[in-house]
C-alpha cells in the first residue's frame, strides 16, 4: 500500500508542485475549524489516507548513536514521521519549522504527547552528529534517524513512500529527491492522515489535539 493514496475530503484539488517525487495532485479537504473541542465532529485539515496503514517495525540509529526501535519508542504518543535530508534547501526546513511552531503554540498536554521523527534519505552525509546539530536548531526534542543506505531505503519502502533518488548537481554535489509529506501515526500506530508540502502550523494546531485526545474518528 502506497501511503500517497489519499481519500478526498472535498472537491478542492491541491497540486503538490513542491513534492520532489512523482506524486500527482490530490484532493484535500481544507476545513478551517479548530480541533480542540472533544464534543464536536472530527474536522481534520490533513489529507485522509483512503486505506489507513500500520507503522512498520523499523530499527535505525538515532542522533545520539543509539539503537531506536520506532514502535517501542513511540508507545502512547502521536508520531509525526518525515523522510528528508539535512542539505535540503527548502521543503525539509519548512516542515520542521512549521511543526516546531505548532508544538510551541499548542497546550502542553498536547505537545508532550507528540514526537517528531526525521528519517534521513541521505545517510552518507547525515551521520548521527550531523542530524543532532541540524535538528537542534529547530527543536532539541526532534528525533533524527539514520543507518546504512540499505537500511534507510528499506525504511522508506516499509513506510510506503517512494524511495529517494539522487540528482547529480556536478562538482561532487547532489540533491536528494524525496517524499515531501509528513505521516501522522496515532497512539495505536496507525496512520490515517498525511501532511504534504504546503500544509503547516495551522493544520497541525487543528489536527494534533484531535489525534492526541481522540485518535482518528471518521466523520
Amino acid at each position: 500500500m502506497n501511503i500517497s493514496q489519499w481519500k478526498p475530503r472535498s472537491q478542492i484539488a491541491l497540486g503538490l508542485a513542491a513534492v520532489l517525487v512523482l506524486i500527482s495532485a490530490v484532493a484535500i479537504g481544507y476545513i478551517a475549524t479548530r480541533g480542540d473541542d472533544d464534543s464536536g465532529p472530527a474536522n481534520y485539515m490533513g489529507a485522509i489516507i483512503s486505506n489507513p496503514v500500520e507503522m512498520p517495525n523499523l530499527v535505525l540509529t538515532d542522533q545520539d548513536g543509539k539503537t531506536f526501535d520506532l514502535q517501542k519508542e513511540t508507545e502512547g504518543v502521536v508520531s509525526l514521521v518525515y523522510v528528508g535530508y539535512t542539505h535540503c534547501p527548502d521543503i525539509c526546513p519548512t516542515h520542521l519549522a512549521e511543526m516546531n511552531a505548532a508544538l510551541r503554540d499548542l497546550p502542553k498536554d498536547v505537545a508532550e504527547k507528540v514526537k517528531v521523527i526525521f528519517i534521513t534519505s541521505d545517510p552518507e552525509r547525515d551521520t548521527p552528529e550531523v542530524l543532532k546539530k541540524y535538528l537542534s536548531a529547530f527543536n532539541p526534542s526532534f528525533i533524527g534517524l539514520t543507518g546504512t543506505r540499505e537500511q534507510t531505503d528499506a525504511a522508506q519502502e516499509a513506510l510506503g513512500v517512494p524511495v529517494a533518488e539522487r540528482e547529480d548537481l556536478g562538482d561532487g554535489n547532489y540533491a536528494v529527491n524525496h517524499a515531501a509529506y509528513v505521516i501522522a501515526y496515532t497512539k495505536d500506530h496507525v496512520a490515517h492522515t498525511v501532511y504534504p508540502s504546503g500544509m503547516g502550523r495551522k493544520e497541525w494546531i487543528n489536527d494534533l489535539p484531535l489525534l492526541v485526545k481522540r485518535g482518528f474518528v471518521p466523520s
